[in-house]
Parts: structure tokens; C-alpha cells; sequence
């Protein structure tokens, strides 16, 4: 029987700080940026409501097209897989961390908080290959009797 495992991530949070992007020695762009992601519970013993913030840093390769959309304080999407690495600090000592590469990394938000409607916006594309088709709009059909557009929820 073969065994399975999983590695996906993913994140909707906001960004901690600019991206930064550099090149490896082959000239591949390498994309570092951290988001930030909420928990909100309520205290058993004291009924009071805690919030903890965690900072997870992202890695993405080849994203310097998006890289300059992503600054400091604007939600995104980010999908990808966990990994743990270890390298030799200043001192020689090894230092290991894990951050998520990134597979997928979308903004959120309206004009203004993040993405732009804009089906050509390299923001609402993301890192995919190739953009997404937008879907046609539905033709606006006439309430049904006795229900106003006050009565829809949305």
C-alpha cells in the first residue's frame, strides 16, 4: 500500500512588511515577505477575550512581477507548502526555520485595501501561470412577485 502525506498551507492574513526581492546566483528572483494571522479566543477562567498574533514568513520564487504590489498592511491569499531548512549563520553556528513557500499568492480587498477589479491587475491574477477567465455576468432577472431588492440579503 503506498503512503500519502500532505503539505498544503494556506493563509489569509496581512503583510507584516514590504516584500524583498533578491537573485540567486542563477539570476532566479526570490521573493520574502512575512503575514500575519489572527486567533481570537475567549479566557475559560476569566471570560475575557484574548487575541494572540502569529508571523509566518513566505518565500516565493519568480514573483518579482508581483512583488511590488506587495507592501506593508495589505491582505492576501497565500497557498503553499510548509518547509523546514537550516543554514550556517555569521558565526558558523546551524540555524534552522520554516516558512511556507509560496505556490499561490493573491491580494485581497477592494480598491485601495489590496486588489484592484481590474482583470489585467497583476494583484487580482496572483502568481498564476495564466490569467483567469472572468466570468460573464448573469443577466438581472426581475424580482419575484412580492419580493423587493430590500429583501435580499446580499
Amino acid at each position: 500500500m503506498a503512503s500519502r502525506s500532505v503539505n498544503k498551507v494556506i493563509l489569509i492574513g496581512h503583510l507584516g512588511r514590504d516584500a524583498e526581492t533578491s537573485y540567486t546566483a542563477s539570476q532566479t528572483a526570490v521573493t520574502k515577505f512575512s503575514v500575519a494571522t489572527n486567533r481570537r479566543w475567549k479566557d475559560q477562567q476569566t471570560g475575557e477575550w484574548k487575541e494572540e498574533t502569529n508571523w509566518t514568513n513566505v518565500v516565493m520564487w519568480r514573483g518579482e512581477n508581483v512583488a511590488p504590489y506587495l507592501t506593508k498592511g495589505k491582505q492576501v491569499f497565500v497557498e503553499g507548502r510548509l518547509q523546514t531548512r537550516s543554514y550556517d549563520d555569521k558565526d558558523g553556528k546551524k540555524v534552522w526555520t520554516t516558512e511556507v513557500v509560496a505556490e499561490d499568492v493573491i491580494l485581497l480587498g477592494g480598491r485601495g485595501e489590496g486588489g484592484a477589479p481590474d482583470e489585467y491587475s497583476q494583484e487580482t491574477q496572483g502568481m498564476r501561470s495564466a490569467p483567469r477567465s472572468r466570468p460573464a455576468a448573469a443577466p438581472s432577472a426581475p424580482p419575484a412577485e412580492g419580493i423587493s431588492e430590500d429583501d435580499v440579503p446580499f
